[in-house]
């Protein structure tokens, strides 16, 4: 069954330690959410308390680098589960490979263009680069990548899976960064550009380098942990991480973001329902050829 309800429609989900988790995750996402709507964006609903004052700001500090150690949980939570710790060796290829790409990023660059992360995001690795960031590139580079597979699962349309995976991976950055660059002061950019502050440039680099962590994945096994996870799993899980900077878009009333970002999950579903179309209605002629030919 090769659609994104889940290529084996018999793993259940619920009551299962990855189902928990993923409903765990949600649950903090919507309250961060309403946290962030009701407080972030007017402070002055917060009651004169100083110890609510500590908690809020404590809280503030600490939800964006809580977020992306909860969704490696969860999404490490799965992994153990069905295909064990073989995905390890990928998940530090990536993390060496994104960082990279953001400590040349940060002092030349490129290939995001100019900017700069702030103290918000904790410890860094070296630097200039925040210890949680080439985890949240693979956080969401390895779901990118699975669900490409649902679309391009021949082994000869790796090329296509892996472009497909890093528009996948692309498309959350149109709501990551005007919830995180615009709204809060996780990073600044050095040169201001149209979208909420972000230079197009970032586009491309967060395309360039997805198109290179994609290719990692794929060549480290990616291919054959496809049929041991649940797509619809998979899926909930992607939407669930992203659901925190386009809830933020929400709240905060930045249309165009928000728009831009379900433009861009409309144009991967249109394109996974025409390729899966289209294989249907192939394999379809064939057993038809192959009936008529017997």
């Amino acid at each position: 069954m090769t659609n994104l309800s889940g290529r084996d429609p018999s793993l259940p989900l619920r009551g299962t330690p990855e189902g928990k988790w993923l409903i765990g995750l949600y649950g903090f996402t919507v309250v961060a959410i309403l946290g962030y709507g009701t407080f972030g964006l007017n402070p002055g609903r917060i009651p004169n308390v100083p110890a609510l004052f500590q908690f809020y700001s404590i809280s503030f500090n600490f939800f964006a680098q809580a977020h992306i150690w909860l969704c490696l949980v969860v999404l490490g939570v799965a992994l153990v589960r069905h295909i064990g710790w073989s995905w390890l060796p990928a998940l530090a290829v990536v993390y060496l490979l994104s960082f990279t790409s953001e400590h040349i990023g940060t002092g030349y660059g490129i290939p995001f263009g100019g900017y700069a992360y702030t103290e918000l995001l904790g410890q860094r690795v070296g630097p200039r680069v925040p210890l949680v960031i080439p985890l949240s590139w693979f956080l969401m580079a390895l779901p990118s990548y699975l669900l490409a597979l649902v679309t391009f699962p021949a082994p000869g349309r790796r090329l296509a899976r892996i472009f497909f995976a890093s528009l996948l991976l692309m498309t959350w950055d149109l709501a990551l960064d005007p919830a995180m660059s615009y709204l809060t002061p996780y990073w600044r950019w050095e040169d201001t550009g149209p979208y909420y502050g972000m230079p197009w440039l970032n586009l491309l680099g967060w395309y360039v380098t997805g198109l290179v962590i994609i290719t990692a994945i794929d060549r480290m096994g990616g291919t054959g942990w496809g049929s041991r996870l649940s797509n619809r799993w998979m899926l909930l899980y992607y939407l669930g991480v992203l659901l925190m900077p386009l809830g933020m878009i929400l709240v905060a009333g930045l249309w165009l973001g928000v728009v831009v970002t379900l433009v861009g999950l409309a144009l991967a579903w249109g394109i996974h329902s025409l390729v899966v179309s289209a294989r249907r209605s192939t394999a379809g002629s064939l057993a038809r050829a192959a009936g008529e030919g017997a």
